[in-house]
């Protein structure tokens, strides 16, 4: 092809395609390469001109073009050694996507082109395959990133004010009547003025969005007629995936963002670093992989042919790597500084912290995060494990960071589900988990505590199966966890039968309540908070259907309600978000409520025989309203009321005797998940007296203090 223009040496800084106002500037990492080709595209997805960048300066290959524009398209061909015994995997003949591309055109189509080596051939991936395969790939564009934001503002919402709703930016838009069609599934329905008046009035704090990075379908997948729904298989870092735009512009993702901020609701975005989706050494060569394999992945020590798999994916991105972590980092600080987010969910995110000897609680990412003046001042959330062998690390993450609790979500469910044993288990995660995360000055919404995700059953299902239904993913029924420590309530499945619907919806509701008045962060999964079912498949990743999408014209009501008014009950009271872990003590000699009681059904504190008995299936307790914690974190400085938390995994009846309240005041029955009628506020239990707590239930009683005046 021949080279008519004439490029510039450019800059090494910053990586990237990065448009000036005069021309762009294009910069690529490679340490191992030899030369680097930029090849561009026009609007039709033609090859045009293929340009030899000129200048190699620490390990980066750059040039500058000033004619070049916002829209043009890109990508490269770099020039190397294939010896992939080497940990070598150059080869010009395939397209490569930039790692800092800041918008893909197109969608990967897959072929057999794409890999790096000759399919079938009797040497596996050892010998190269020189066929074109440009024609196939998305290309590169380069954008203008200038944005009117206006008087954008960041919520900055304090922890212990969080409420997150983790979502699906297609599954939550794609049903919705309000959405105009041609934006659903996309950033612009997600910030159509009734989805975000919806989460206000739902009263969540937060939205974390399932990986909105740009991703390739795997081929057995598309084979199958199925594609990747979840997004948990990157190829860029920096650009969001083409399908969230749909026909609109770049700007969208800001739009949506700026929207959110406008109702008060910060943007958390699922991130996924720890693989791409290039694959194991039998995988396709679409970016890092032709650009300097040895740089960017974890190759297996002995045999560098070989990648290490924390992931389960088939490859480890290698953030021991500098040039690597600063693609991380890079990436991070543009998604905070440009588009505005608030914070990030680390998929697998022991595998980020991972040196040569295993997990580093000190690790050069953790490091890196801790000292940055940008990230460090967003919040920051671990999913904190990987398959590595000593790869779960809950409660290992550094101060400043959050962490999906998963012994949270086990307990709550085996408890609710009646099993024995659990009420010490159970004890500490309702008090924000300071067994796991008590060190180091952590506080307790370092516990993100959920019992449904985007993975495993919604809450619907989690009442009503007993056993995954997962065969619309075509693989036999053996993907998804088996431990869902679910209850059917009777019947396997959909019924009509009364008594197991209503046995269910208290269920939920007991579940619900729960992880609202736990301490720390509590996390909803979109659509739990009426009813939603993905019909029993606990492992939805593949299905772009009916399955996942958000049902918005079948609703339970009755149970939106429900979850809206115990939102409103954490939010009004800051004894069930508390800055600190409880000490189990009192205040001062004077006071005569701890700050936390657990209390026995005869209304007598809870000895250490009471902790350990085998057929124990309630719990109740008192949080006491006037810690000093409590007043330093309300309006004029004044105590919250004090409330005694019930709850009942038995099949029969619990009387629990209230305890005598000071100055004579009596307690008022605000929650019972046993009941469907609405409460009287002014129903009264006197000191002493016995409360039924009904089987499968959750009760909230509050003792009003004087100085609430409320």
């Amino acid at each position: 092809m021949p080279h008519h223009r004439r490029i510039w040496p450019g800059s090494s800084y910053p990586l990237g395609a990065t448009w000036d106002g005069n021309g762009v500037n294009f910069a690529l990492f490679s340490a191992h390469a030899e030369a680097v080709d930029l090849c561009l595209f026009d609007h039709a997805g033609r090859e045009v001109e293929r340009l030899r960048l000129p200048e190699y300066t620490d390990q980066v290959w750059h040039g500058y073009l000033p004619e070049a524009r916002p829209g043009q398209l890109y990508g490269y061909r770099v020039h190397g050694p294939y010896n992939p015994v080497a940990g070598h995997r150059f080869n010009p003949a395939k397209l490569l996507i930039d790692p800092y591309a800041k918008a893909l055109s197109g969608h990967l189509l897959w072929s057999d082109t794409h890999f790096g080596f000759k399919l079938g051939h009797a040497k596996a991936d050892l010998v190269i395959d020189n066929r074109d395969n440009a024609r196939f790939m998305p290309k590169c564009r380069v954008v203008d990133t200038a944005f009117t934001w206006g008087d954008d503002r960041r919520p900055n919402r304090p922890w212990t004010d969080t409420i997150i709703y983790e979502l699906h930016v297609r599954g939550f838009t794609m049903k919705h009547p309000a959405v105009p069609t041609q934006h659903r599934g996309t950033f612009l329905g997600l910030s159509h003025p009734a989805v975000i008046d919806y989460l206000v009035k739902l009263g969540v704090t937060a939205v974390e969005l399932l990986p909105v990075h740009a991703i390739v379908d795997e081929r057995h997948l598309i084979d199958q007629g199925l594609r990747n729904f979840w997004g948990y298989n990157p190829i860029g870092f920096f650009a969001a995936d083409p399908r969230y735009y749909g026909a609109s512009s770049h700007g969208d993702f800001k739009t949506m963002v700026g929207r959110m901020h406008d109702a008060g609701i910060e943007v958390i975005l699922d991130v996924v670093y720890n693989h791409t989706a290039e694959g194991n050494h039998m995988g396709p060569t679409l970016s890092y992989k032709g650009i300097d394999n040895a740089s960017y992945y974890r190759l297996a020590p002995d045999q560098p042919q070989h990648y290490e798999n924390y992931s389960g994916c088939g490859n480890t991105l290698q953030l021991s790597h500098p040039r690597v972590l600063q693609m991380v980092m890079d990436s991070l600080r543009y998604w905070v500084e440009e588009m505005h987010v608030d914070g990030f969910r680390f998929d697998l995110a022991a595998s980020l912290a991972r040196e040569k000897s295993g997990f580093d609680g000190g690790s050069g990412f953790l490091d890196a995060v801790r000292q940055d003046p940008v990230l460090s001042r967003v919040k920051m959330i671990a999913e904190p494990w990987d398959i590595g062998g000593d790869g779960y690390r809950l409660g290992s993450f550094p101060p400043g960071w959050s962490e999906w609790n998963g012994r949270y979500r086990d307990t709550v469910r085996r408890f609710w589900r009646g099993d024995g044993g659990q009420i010490g288990d159970m004890a500490s995660r309702l008090t924000g988990s300071s067994d796991l995360f008590g060190w180091g000055g952590r506080r307790p919404w370092a516990s993100m505590n959920f019992v449904t995700c985007h993975d495993g059953f919604t809450m619907a299902d989690l009442v009503s199966f007993e056993k995954k239904r997962n065969d619309a993913n075509r693989e036999g029924n053996r993907d998804g966890t088996d431990a869902n420590y679910s209850s059917n309530c009777g019947i396997e499945g959909p019924t009509e039968q009364p008594k197991v619907r209503a046995l269910r919806t208290q269920q939920m509701r007991n579940l619900m309540a729960t992880l609202l008045l736990s301490q720390g962060v509590p996390m909803i999964l979109a659509g739990d908070e009426f009813g939603r079912s993905q019909g029993g498949n606990n492992n939805a990743y593949c299905q772009d259907n009916d399955i996942s999408w958000v049902d918005w014209e079948n609703q339970d009501q009755a149970m939106l309600d429900f979850v809206r008014s115990m939102i409103r009950l954490r939010h009004k009271h800051p004894v069930f978000s508390r800055p600190r872990f409880f000490k189990g003590a009192r205040r001062d000699k004077s006071q005569v409520i701890k700050d936390i009681t657990w209390v026995t059904p005869d209304g007598l504190e809870m000895s250490e025989a009471d902790w350990v008995m085998p057929y124990a299936r309630s719990l109740g307790c008192v949080l006491a309203g006037e810690s000093d914690e409590i007043q330093s974190h309300t309006a004029g400085g004044q105590p919250d009321d004090t409330f005694m938390l019930l709850l009942n995994a038995y099949t029969e009846i619990i009387f629990y005797t209230l305890p005598p309240p000071e100055l004579g005041r009596t307690w008022e029955v605000i929650l019972d998940t046993a009941r469907t009628d609405p409460i009287n506020p002014d129903e009264i239990c006197a000191a002493g007296s016995r409360f039924p707590l009904k089987p499968h239930s959750l009760a909230v009683l509050r003792r009003r203090n004087t100085h609430t005046g409320q």
